[in-house]
C-alpha cells in the first residue's frame, strides 16, 4: 500500500520534561484548546443523552404512541430507535469535522512547539 507519508525520522526522539508538559498545561493556547473541545463536545454529550433517555422513557410510559403505526409494519418506535442511530453516526461524523478544523491545527501547534523546545 503507497502512501504519500514519509518514512520515520531515525533520529532520536527526545520527550518533554515534566516542567514543559506543566507550562503548555497553563498555557493560554492549552486552555483554548481545551475550551473548544469541551464547548462543543459536552452540549452535544447532554443533548444526546436526553434525546436518549426521551427514548426510552417514552418506550416504558407511552406504549400507545410508541406503538403508532406510520404505515405498514413501521411504528413510531422503530423510527424513533433507528434515528438513534443516525444521530450517533450525524454526532461522529460532526465531531471529526470539528476536530479537524478547530482542534487539529491548535494541537500541532501546541506539540510542533514542544517538540522543538524538547
Amino acid at each position: 500500500m503507497a502512501t504519500d507519508a514519509p518514512p520515520p525520522s531515525k533520529a532520536e526522539h527526545v520527550l518533554p520534561s515534566a516542567e514543559q508538559f506543566g507550562a503548555v498545561q497553563q498555557s493560554a493556547e492549552f486552555a483554548e484548546l481545551r475550551r473548544s473541545h469541551r464547548s462543543f463536545a459536552f452540549p452535544l454529550t447532554v443533548a444526546f443523552i436526553a434525546w436518549y433517555l426521551v427514548y426510552v422513557l417514552l418506550s416504558n410510559y407511552a406504549g400507545d404512541f410508541m406503538g403508532t403505526k406510520l404505515f405498514g409494519n413501521v411504528n413510531v418506535a422503530l423510527v424513533l430507535g433507528l434515528a438513534q442511530f443516525l444521530t450517533t453516526f450525524l454526532i461522529a461524523w460532526w465531531y471529526a469535522r470539528h476536530a479537524a478544523a478547530e482542534l487539529d491545527p491548535k494541537a500541532e501547534a501546541i506539540k510542533s512547539r514542544m517538540e522543538g523546545d524538547a
